[in-house]
């Protein structure tokens, strides 16, 4: 598969997407910012294929960026229709479970990608089927899918954690207790971007308060209120406040603003979405994790595509990279993720 410079210069400059999207079912031909081949052996797009994504969710801006890059894939390749859906959000898990099992027993789908909201479900769902399936985001542990395309989380995680400790040393913190407001209890991504927070914490000398993690369904109305309950249990302040995604990160931070314990409480998102650049440079939020969403939905169709061409060199892990953004790189990546949108 070929990566375009575009794509290469992305991966450079850290971007990690999401995107407002628009809910629905999208068909799409695609355009190229592919990154580096997966497989040496085949160029994508020999073959006219219809290729299935079934996302955990359309309706937020991260899997808005997942679902441009899946379809700029298709605007590339004319000879390939790429079709995105995705749950009206990431807890309904019957909705989404109908969808991809709809989308399986489509006779014209060729190759499927899925971002599974209940990976053990899909995988009773994908039992036995021989189409190519390739996962995103999240990963699903079935013989049945061929690779993974996404964020190592918990390296990921890690990596935002020792930020975090090094910017609550230099706000004057001295007892670096840390608290994380996560998605959804029991799903992998969430679990695992908990353990490489805790694991970048703890080993550059924070204290990650696990009995303390507060549960906000991957959602900002609900850290609003993990976050005063962190206020209320913890008056004297708390030195981060680490969350799943961008969203619930800036929610809580809006929450603790107008609380002087917490003025210079670290807090520390994932995804660096434009709207979480944009609170970094508002000085709202502290930092969040960039990972590469665009790049992960145009190299998951291109290994379909690769793996219906023939290609038996594809890797079974895809890592589409992570980066910690700041107020010294937010706008520059806000600027890279308008571009991928044409703004």
């Amino acid at each position: 598969m070929k990566v375009k410079k575009l794509m290469a210069a992305a991966l450079v400059g850290s971007m990690a997407l999401s995107l407002a999207a628009c809910g629905g079912d999208t068909t799409t031909p695609a355009e190229n910012t592919s990154g580096e081949s997966t497989a040496e052996s085949t160029e994508a797009g020999d073959g006219s294929y219809n290729i299935s994504v079934i996302l955990k969710t359309t309706a937020s801006e991260y899997w808005g960026y997942v679902k441009a890059g899946a379809e700029a894939y298709g605007k590339e390749h004319p000879e390939v229709t790429v079709s995105v859906k995705g749950a009206s959000s990431e807890t309904a898990y019957e909705e989404q479970l109908n969808m991809i099992d709809t989308e399986l027993n489509n006779a014209s789908n060729d190759g499927f990608v899925i971002a599974p909201l209940q990976a053990d479900m899909v995988k009773n769902l994908i039992a036995g089927k021989t189409k190519p399936i390739a996962a995103v985001d999240t990963d699903i542990d079935a013989p049945e899918v061929f690779t993974f395309v996404g964020t190592g989380n918990e390296e990921a995680g890690k990596l935002g954690g020792a930020a975090a400790v090094e910017a609550a040393k230099a706000a004057g913190w001295t007892d670096i207790k840390a608290i994380e407001i996560a998605g959804v209890q029991g799903d992998a991504t969430n679990e695992a971007r908990m353990a490489g927070y805790k694991a970048g914490i703890e080993e550059n000398g924070g204290d990650f308060l696990e009995e303390e993690v507060q549960y906000a369904d991957a959602t900002a109305d609900k850290a609003v209120n993990s976050m005063e309950a962190i206020m209320q249990k913890f008056p004297e302040g708390i030195a981060i406040i680490c969350a799943n995604n961008d969203d619930m990160a800036m929610a809580a931070a809006r929450t603790g603003k107008a609380n002087p314990a917490y003025a210079n409480t670290i807090y520390l998102g994932f995804d660096a979405i434009q709207a979480g650049c944009q609170s970094i440079l508002d000085g709202e939020l502290t930092m969040s994790v960039a990972q590469q969403g665009y790049e992960m939905g145009y190299m998951a169709v291109e290994a379909v595509v690769d793996k219906l061409n023939g290609a038996t060199d594809i890797e079974e892990f895809i890592d589409s990279g992570a980066t910690v953004i700041d107020s010294t790189t937010a706008q520059e990546r806000m600027d890279t993720l308008k571009g991928y949108l044409g703004e």
